[in-house]
């Protein structure tokens, strides 16, 4: 007999959801870099954000393959006004530029981000621990949901008195990656160390990452006896 949707009493069906929970470590870490300058004149202010912003991505680049990844984000130039007086008496320009950089090498992190907080008039926000996109941590808590339907599918049917017959349908209701982010590490804004030793790198602990998935699988059974 052909099954339909609903099921029937030779052909029943039975509908379970599997789930899977999996705490796993980082692949990756990103941090926030925001660089700040200002002055009186426009121009030295420029200059100022521009030099302070090479020797960043400078001290970036220099670790080499650690840094899968560095971006410049928004730059801003911008006159603050007088709060007082009439007319439109600048008081001060104010540059800011944001950068990002993403680490696989977290032997390199706490190093890294030290030393980023200790360049003059910046602030390091992070890190943010993540998966990679196409990580097989994801497959592997797909793979554990699918292997829980099963399990629950056949104690019911072993409760009946029966057996599973064969899967009729599987869908897949979501992965749920880690978020919202975090910080491990809170926002660090020094002003520039007048001694030349660097600083003391930060200790930095990778934050396990929690994947949930579920899926709903349903199953006809060979008829129970009742």
């Amino acid at each position: 007999m052909t099954a339909t949707p609903y099921g029937t009493p030779d052909v029943p069906h039975l509908t379970v959801r599997g789930e899977a929970h999996l705490d796993v470590a980082p692949e990756i870490a990103r941090i926030g870099v925001t660089l700040t300058a200002r002055g009186r004149d426009r121009r030295g202010t420029l200059d100022d954000l521009t030099r302070r912003n090479a020797s960043a991505l400078d001290l970036i680049k220099g670790y080499g393959d650690a840094v899968e990844r560095l971006e410049t984000g928004a730059l801003t130039v911008a006159p603050e006004l007088t709060k007082h007086g009439r007319g439109e008496r600048v008081r001060t320009y104010r540059g800011t530029v944001h950068l990002t950089a993403e680490l696989g090498d977290f032997t390199a992190l706490g190093e890294l981000v030290t030393r980023l907080a200790d360049l003059e008039l910046s602030r390091v926000d992070g890190p943010w621990w993540a998966l990679r996109p196409d990580s097989p941590a994801y497959g592997e808590a797909r793979r554990q949901a699918v292997r829980e339907a099963v399990r629950r599918a056949r104690a019911y049917a072993e409760a009946l008195g029966t057996s599973l017959a064969a899967l009729i349908e599987l869908a897949d209701t979501g992965t749920e990656l880690p978020h919202p982010p975090e910080y491990a590490a809170r926002s660090m804004a020094f002003a520039a160390s007048a001694e030349d030793t660097a600083p003391a790198p930060l200790d930095l602990e990778p934050r396990q990452q929690h994947l949930h998935a579920e899926v709903n699988a349903r199953f006809t059974m060979l008829p129970p006896s009742l």
